[in-house]
This record gives structure tokens, C-alpha cells and sequence, in this order.
């Protein structure tokens, strides 16, 4: 549960609306094919990371959001990551009202 407080009293948004509200805005961009979950990360990288491909925390009164993607083979990542971070900025921001701190894209796989 991330908390914020205002002038009426404090409000609690669960993770899972805010990975739901990230994982919408990820799949409305060009050439991501998919979010790496737990299982294809683990896969990938012999150990044991969790959630859905987006992690999110509260740090000071910010989010920090990580989202692991796949994406398809021939995109211009760093055009891509810079879109993602963009839309997934504003979507928080305008969704929720709380400060983005950072959003941090881990490309994890490519597909054809």
C-alpha cells in the first residue's frame, strides 16, 4: 500500500492499481511486445525477481517505478525507453496526483 496525505486525510492506492494503470500505459507504446514477469526474468537471470514486470515504491514522498519489457527486434530502444518513460510519467502523475521520483526501463528480451 503506497500512502498519500492531503487536506482531507490520507489516502492508500495498492500497488496492484498502480502496476495495472503502468502495464496499460506500457502496452499503448510502439515495439513493446510484452512485460517480462517473473518467470521469464528469473529465467533469464538465474534468480529470483518478482512482480509483473513493474515494481513500485515510495521514497521520500516520491515513486520509483522499475518496468521490465520486451520488445521487438529492430526498434530504436532508446527512443522507445524515452516514450515509456514519458507516458508512464504522466499517467502516475495525472492518475494519482503523487510525484514520480523515477522511472527506471530494464529491456529484457527481444522478439521477432
Amino acid at each position: 500500500m503506497i500512502s498519500m496525505e492531503n487536506h482531507n486525510g490520507t489516502i492508500h492506492v495498492s500497488e496492484s492499481y498502480f502496476s495495472s494503470l503502468v502495464e496499460h500505459t506500457v502496452s499503448q507504446c510502439v515495439g513493446v511486445t510484452g512485460m517480462a514477469g517473473k518467470a521469464k526474468r528469473a529465467f533469464l537471470f538465474k534468480n529470483k525477481a518478482g512482480g509483473t514486470g513493474v515494481d513500485i515504491r515510495e521514497k521520500d514522498g516520491k515513486l520509483e517505478v522499475d518496468i521490465h519489457v520486451v520488445v521487438s527486434y529492430g526498434l530504436n530502444i532508446a527512443a522507445a525507453v524515452e516514450n515509456i518513460i514519458e507516458k508512464v510519467t504522466y499517467a502516475l502523475e495525472t492518475s494519482t496526483g503523487m510525484t514520480v521520483g523515477s522511472v527506471n526501463v530494464y529491456v529484457d528480451a527481444m522478439t521477432d
